[in-house]
């Protein structure tokens, strides 16, 4: 109980302590939503009424203050571009990048530990050599590059998948909905999964190398123990804490999403709509995203630490 009550107050300080940092810096940003430069339709007497209407008339640490106060209740405000409730906005963005990252995050990690396991028990093999030099073509490939390949080769060449979207058929209804979806981002979450791999196969490849250096191991082999049972019984339980501790980490990315893929696929999820909202100075939807993926990032930290505390109980807390 003392552990998580002190997990509890250090999210809830870094919570406003990052609230706070990204509240001042995208409010100091040049340009603005109400200014001219992004709106040069706007004469001055609609500008100070908008101004007035969303209270940015007001002196900065009355706005945080009114910010945080909405936050609380978990009302993240009015979306300047559409009017709507950037809680509305965000949830109907949501789904299709959370699916897209979640489908990605374990088919990477799956991929990859087995990589990683395979590259090190045949260590300087042709194995070996081979998932090495297909990891660092997958670490040094820029994601925006590969999915224009991709788009070229595959969508406009060959024909075998969409160009761009998310779905062609209406209404969101049945299982031919869901599938013709499955089928648009099938392109952009192989993208994901190849250039995640990369650093991830030579990270699991490098810890497992480690362990099979073990005395554990020479004597489990030296007991005549099969390859597949030191996998399971000796590899797999001492690769566990690093790997959730990475999983952990990874848990933002369901909801940031990949900006740059979805903006060149044309995805309406979380990363486009971030981008957009960066472009067009739209305080209240960047924010949101933004302590949404904070609030990610800490609670995948606390869950990583509580698993780790049952994998290994003699850890200090």
């Amino acid at each position: 109980m003392k552990y998580l009550f002190r997990s509890f107050l250090y999210t809830v300080l870094m919570l406003f302590l990052i609230s706070l940092i990204s509240f001042g810096a995208i409010h100091l940003a040049p340009n603005s939503f109400m200014g001219g430069e992004l709106n040069p339709n706007m004469t001055p007497e609609s500008i100070a009424q908008l101004r007035s209407i969303y209270g940015l008339d007001k002196p900065l640490y009355e706005q945080y203050s009114d910010w945080v106060h909405h936050l609380v209740t978990f009302n993240f405000g009015i979306s300047f571009v559409s009017g709507e409730q950037v809680n509305d906005v965000v949830a109907d963005r949501l789904p299709v990048t959370l699916w897209m990252n979640l489908v990605a995050l374990v088919v990477t990690f799956v991929i990859s530990l087995w990589l990683g396991i395979k590259a090190a028990l045949s260590y300087q093999k042709k194995s070996d050599v081979v998932i090495g030099q297909f990891a660092l073509l997958s670490f040094a490939m820029p994601s925006y590059y590969l999915a224009l390949v991709a788009m070229m080769v595959l969508s406009v060449s060959l024909g075998w998948f969409p160009i761009a979207g998310m779905h062609s058929l209406e209404p969101p209804e049945g299982i031919g909905y869901y599938l013709d979806m499955a089928w648009y981002l099938s392109l952009p979450i192989a993208v994901m999964i190849f250039v995640g791999i990369g650093s991830l196969v030579l990270y699991i490849r490098s810890l497992t190398l480690e362990i099979l250096k073990s005395d554990y191991i020479y004597f489990a082999r030296s007991r005549g123990i099969s390859e597949k049972k030191i996998i399971r019984y000796y590899i797999l339980p001492n690769l566990l804490p690093p790997i959730v501790t990475m999983l952990g980490l990874s848990l933002p990315g369901l909801i940031g999403g990949s900006v740059i893929l979805e903006s060149i696929f044309g995805i309406e999820g979380m990363g486009q709509l971030f981008y957009q909202s960066a472009m067009s100075r739209d305080y209240p939807v960047i924010m949101g995203i933004l302590m949404m993926s904070a609030f990610l990032t800490l609670i995948g930290n606390q869950i990583a630490d509580t698993i780790l505390l049952k994998l290994n109980p003699f850890v200090k807390r």
